[in-house]
């Protein structure tokens, strides 16, 4: 990928989910599409995709468990979000915390959120 891609990257990679959901709708409104329009394409190459070894995970907080204000810390702590966001996140569970990420970033996150109480599914 080019040096522009890849810093575009960069920037994405640094955004809280909120501040992703802000610059999908602005993207919407830009180019007049939907997110699932646009992903439709990527959609129909998924099945050969699928066959590949997953080097993508998605973290997703099953149930806060016991522990709930724990689980908020640990939640804003991975994710940069504030108090209201996260505990929003916590309180919304099953909730997906962070996507298409390393599978060895995926484990450490499992392993801290699952230290505060949290159950924690990889998908």
């Amino acid at each position: 990928a080019s040096e522009k891609v890849l810093k575009l990257i960069e920037n994405v990679k640094a955004l809280t989910v909120l501040e992703l959901s802000e610059v999908v709708k602005a993207l919407e409104e830009e180019f007049g599409v939907s997110a699932a329009a646009m992903a439709a394409p990527a959609a129909a190459a998924a099945p050969a995709a699928a066959a590949e070894e997953k080097s993508e995970f998605d973290v997703v907080l099953a149930s806060a468990g016991g522990n709930k204000i724990a689980v908020i810390k640990a939640v804003r702590e991975a994710t940069g979000l504030g108090l209201k966001e996260a505990k929003a996140v916590v309180d919304e569970a099953p909730k997906t915390i962070k996507e298409a990420v390393s599978k060895e970033d995926a484990e450490a996150l499992k392993a801290k959120l699952e230290e505060a109480g949290a159950t924690i599914e990889l998908k």
